[in-house]
């Protein structure tokens, strides 16, 4: 089974009014402003899990900063869950500067079942996530669900790209470290952080971290799933391609040319995403 864990879709609508929602959302405005910025609806994603030969993917919204742009958005993604139950598992999006109204729409949400709580984006939501007061009650919450919150990372070295930001190893290590309970997935290999592994205490405060590989083309060489894999455990490795930025095929070429044991490939590929969300 190969399970795509990082994929991002929206409603057709947001095509149309791609200016209006750029004015009124930073998070659209910084990845989407631009008219080639691509789009993907849920019929779009999954011809292109059938083309590549994905079974499942786990797709999510993008840290939307407004409250009626997210809704919006999370009423696509749990149609979609509805629409394909075989094929898609879906994950909200909030702000946590919300406060109150976060927590209502992560509950209501989690009652049309959606699995988790993602993708973040602290710069464009601007939180700092490395502030315990200010993520406690989306944590706490997540965690009374047995919900997995998945946050955008980003390289504090390396090329700059449309939001990359400023989400690095220390303040997700902060994070983690803030929260201990709570199943937190780092996008885009947490920016580096599994490397920090090699430190005697950091294997034990990423007991309950995952790392995805969204994105992975564009920023490391395929060796990252071998090296991250010795690293931080091969359980906590979850194939991700961040589709529509990236086709799948694309990422999948990754790890079949890697020289790794069969088991730890179908780990990655799928095991691994299907024992953490339940599938």
């Amino acid at each position: 089974m190969v399970i795509d864990a990082h994929c991002h879709i929206v409603p057709p609508s947001f095509r149309q009014k791609r200016s209006e929602l750029a004015d009124a959302d930073a998070t659209f405005a910084a990845l989407f402003s631009r008219p080639d910025s691509r789009l993907a609806t849920s019929e779009e994603l999954v011809e292109a899990m059938n083309r590549d030969g994905v079974d499942r993917a786990v797709v999510m919204g993008l840290g939307w900063t407004g409250q009626q742009v997210a809704k919006e958005a999370n009423d696509y993604l749990i149609q979609a869950a509805w629409d394909y139950p075989d094929r898609l598992t879906a994950f909200c999006s909030v702000n946590p500067a919300w406060g109150k109204a976060a927590l209502k729409e992560v509950e209501r949400c989690a009652a049309a079942g959606l699995k988790g709580i993602g993708e973040l984006h602290p710069d464009s939501q601007r939180i700092d996530i490395a502030d315990k007061k200010t993520m406690a009650p989306v944590m706490d919450l997540a965690r009374s669900q047995d919900l997995p919150v998945l946050v955008h990372s980003s390289e504090p070295v390396g090329h700059l790209y449309p939001g990359k930001g400023n989400t690095t190893p220390e303040k997700l290590y902060k994070l983690i470290t803030n929260f201990p309970d709570n199943v937190i997935i780092c996008a885009h290999w947490g920016g580096g952080l599994p490397f920090y592994a090699l430190m005697p205490e950091v294997p034990k405060a990423l007991e309950n971290v995952y790392f995805d590989s969204a994105a992975s083309p564009f920023l490391y060489s395929p060796e990252v799933f071998t090296r991250v894999a010795e690293l931080a455990g091969v359980e906590k490795v979850l194939f991700a391609s961040d589709f529509p930025l990236m086709e799948p095929a694309r990422s999948l070429k990754q790890v079949d040319g890697l020289e790794m044991p069969a088991d730890d490939k179908r780990r990655i590929l799928g095991e691994n995403a299907a024992r953490l969300l339940g599938l």
